[in-house]
């Protein structure tokens, strides 16, 4: 046996897309702000004021499919960080009726969160399969926007009382 090592074309193959991946990362992250934000204006524009929603990878994943247990369990499983978004997707089909379907199913979810003391966004869009629910780190904080929502929203975790003390956090904040 040999203990000289061969280099095959896959590790020089591999050492490439690493340095690629190192010159694309420190391209992006010397982006300035104002570009993110003029990517925003124009999906904005193009959308009808409708504006692209942060998406990162997700770090837990909820599907209300039969034999799930109920999603207040689940969130009780998962860690909290106020840096973390819990999104609603809910998908509706052809049928006339179907959306609205979707949305009360949403909206069905988006109540057991709240009794669970987890604030959600609501995603409903064509295409098939269970709804799911996604906790990722997706919390927008764009010029300290989100800080004191994702703040009152750890201080009030548990107890659906401070609902208006939440409410009064962020009309003060102006992110009402």
């Amino acid at each position: 046996m040999s203990g000289r090592a061969s280099v095959g074309w896959q590790t020089a193959l591999a050492d490439l897309s690493l340095i690629l991946f190192m010159v694309t990362a420190a391209a992006v992250s010397r982006q300035p702000p104002e570009a993110f934000a003029k990517a925003g204006k124009v999906a904005a524009q193009a959308g009808g004021g409708a504006a692209v929603s942060p998406q990162s990878e997700p770090l837990a994943v909820y599907v209300d499919a039969p034999g799930a247990p109920p999603l207040s369990q689940w969130l009780a499983q998962q860690a909290v960080d106020p840096r973390q978004q819990l999104t609603i997707t809910a998908h509706y089909g052809e049928a006339p009726e179907a959306q609205a379907r979707a949305m009360a199913e949403a909206t069905r979810l988006l109540e057991q969160a709240g009794r669970a003391g987890h604030a959600a966004r609501i995603v409903v869009e064509p295409g098939q399969g269970p709804s799911r629910v996604v906790i990722a780190y997706d919390a927008p904080l764009v010029n300290d926007e989100g800080r004191a929502a994702a703040q009152v929203s750890l201080s009030s975790r548990g107890t659906q009382k401070n609902a208006p003390e939440v409410a009064r956090k962020l009309q003060e904040s102006g992110q009402s």
